[in-house]
């Protein structure tokens, strides 16, 4: 070795002894802050996130007030006018505040879909990863059954047997289907993990089975799991909105939620009154847009072989 490259090494060496040298977490988060797909995606998340939790502030007017019920001729909404800027629905309920509160019932529904199926689909694919044999065999088959089925129609026959649809009927259903998603990816992230350098260390050094799949494997398989469920959430919020649009969702006709309302537009006032259908819609697809944009910035962001 030349003693100019020599130097150059030890150059390199003390740079990123005096930095100190960065994480996968601090440096992903620099790279999420660079990208600017990763930006979009952060807004419209955060628009979204605020709308949902100050709805009743923000909203101009009682969603649930009937206004202007004593001007509908023949159930026909009523477009567009001062103090009603979007117009009102069938009832004579202001469309706009209707909109904005239904931002929190879109929330509620897609994070607590996302979570109860995060939370299963953890629990099963730890069970498959840690323990293999016997145990791996029928859960890994029991999620092959629920992927062989297109998550929109296992959806609908879940909810399709509740007696009375409602609200827990569709997180209920929405959460089903994602937990072989994330029950296949941990498993197989755990799979990894298994033939580790520093897996086989602690088994070396005789530390307990328990210690080394919860403190070694478990934390280190997580990173795609959360990535999975940034991108889950923005599904289960369309799969939501297409229960409701379907009339599984919640029966509650005073309850404003974005897939019922799209639904109820086309269905019944299309032909008067066509940009019903089109504000719950863009909502819709605005908000999974966000998510998605999100979510595929940070799986980039956390894959160690995009590190510069």
């Amino acid at each position: 070795m030349s003693t100019r490259t020599r130097d150059k090494i030890d150059a390199l060496a003390k740079t990123s002894a005096d930095s100190g040298g960065t994480s996968l977490a601090v440096d992903a988060l620099k790279r999420l802050s660079r990208n600017p797909v990763a930006i979009t995606g952060a807004v419209i998340v955060t628009l979204f996130l605020l709308l949902a939790i100050f709805a009743p502030l923000i909203a101009p007017k009682d969603p649930y007030v009937r206004y202007l019920i004593d001007e509908i001729r023949q159930g026909t909404p009523l477009g567009g006018r001062p103090g009603f800027p979007l117009g009102t629905d069938q009832e004579g309920r202001d469309l706009l505040s209707r909109l904005i509160v239904a931002s929190r019932q879109s929330l509620i529904v897609g994070v607590m879909a996302t979570l109860i199926g995060l939370a299963v689909g953890m629990v099963m694919g730890t069970l498959s990863g840690a323990l293999g044999g016997w145990t791996d065999t029928i859960l890994m088959r029991f999620t092959d059954v629920l992927l062989s089925i297109p998550s929109l129609l296992l959806a609908i026959s879940i909810a399709a047997l509740a007696a009375k649809p409602g609200q827990w009927t569709v997180i209920v259903a929405v959460s089903i289907v994602s937990i072989p998603i994330f029950a296949r990816l941990l498993r197989g992230s755990m799979l990894a993990q298994r033939g580790s350098d520093h897996v086989l260390a602690a088994r070396a050094l005789g530390v307990k089975e328990r210690t080394i799949v919860f403190r070694h494997m478990l934390p280190n398989s997580l990173s795609p799991v959360i990535v999975l469920a940034t991108l889950t959430l923005a599904t289960s919020i369309l799969e939501a909105a297409a229960l409701s649009f379907l009339g599984l969702g919640d029966q509650d006709p005073n309850r404003a939620e974005w897939g019922a309302m799209l639904g109820e537009a086309s269905q019944r006032y299309f032909d008067v009154r066509p940009e019903m259908a089109l504000w719950p819609g863009l909502a819709i697809v605005l908000v999974a847009l966000g998510f998605t944009l999100l979510g595929e910035s940070l799986r980039e962001a956390l894959d160690p072989k995009n590190r510069r």
